[in-house]
């Protein structure tokens, strides 16, 4: 408990607030938190990449429907990241389930989208059920310098009671840091993807070795994800 606050046990009234705990910022620190062409881990999950929405459908989500456009219910949106680079993250009953921004930027818009909350793990990931694309789940664009556009939506799963985005992340505009906190999910397990546009991120070497070997990786939020293919360009987002 030494990583929490509060870090005694009784001070947690109820499970539900223990579920929901914070981290000590110091027991997280942010990678290169200063560097807005890194890009970090968002939760404390098990983790696998792949450089395009192909390679992810191929290797690791195998449910016939799963495109970015079903993903987000809008084929406009979902142009940006028709093929670009996915990041999945699965998080367990036991973990911590405040969930942070992987990059720094602008939020573009956010869409929730109602559904069930099927069991999200990686045999259900690899059979023919449309799991990511059928559960409960809210959707947000950050707009950035480094990385173009970037797609993050937390997705309930098994006994998740809400998947709540702090109120400012749903406002277009509102300027958001590398490692913010974005919001967190009740009691229960629960997934988080985010893309990048094609071209516009390199994930770390050791992150793209595990995945290919269908094998996940145990992350914690602010490690290193990855870092930008382009050099900085003037903010046409902002």
């Amino acid at each position: 408990m030494d990583d929490f606050d509060p870090s005694d046990i009784n001070k947690y009234s109820t499970f539900e607030d223990f579920f929901v705990r914070k981290h000590k910022s110091s027991h997280r620190p942010i990678f290169e938190e200063d560097d807005p062409s890194k890009a970090v881990v968002v939760a404390d999950s098990r983790l696998v990449v792949y450089p395009s929405v192909a390679e992810t459908r191929r290797l690791w989500i195998k449910g016939h429907n799963f495109t970015i456009a079903n993903l987000v219910k809008d084929d406009v949106f979902a142009q940006s990241w028709s093929n670009g680079a996915v990041a999945s993250f699965r998080l367990s009953p036991h973990d911590y389930h405040r969930y942070h921004s992987p990059v720094r930027g602008t939020i573009g818009w956010y869409k929730a989208i109602p559904g069930q909350y099927y069991q999200v793990d990686p045999v259900c990931l690899q059979s023919d059920v449309d799991i990511l694309t059928e559960n409960a789940r809210c959707c947000i664009c950050i707009n950035t310098v480094d990385f173009g556009k970037v797609l993050y939506v937390a997705i309930g799963a098994t006994n998740v009671g809400t998947v709540d985005i702090n109120e400012k992340y749903q406002t277009v505009g509102y300027q958001i840091q590398k490692g913010e906190e974005v919001g967190l999910f009740q009691f229960g397990g629960s997934s988080i993807i985010v893309a990048f546009e094609k071209g516009r991120i390199e994930f770390d070497d050791d992150l793209l070795a595990v995945s290919r070997k269908q094998v996940m990786m145990d992350v914690e939020v602010g490690m290193s994800l990855g870092k930008t293919l382009n050099d900085p360009v003037e903010d046409r987002y902002a």
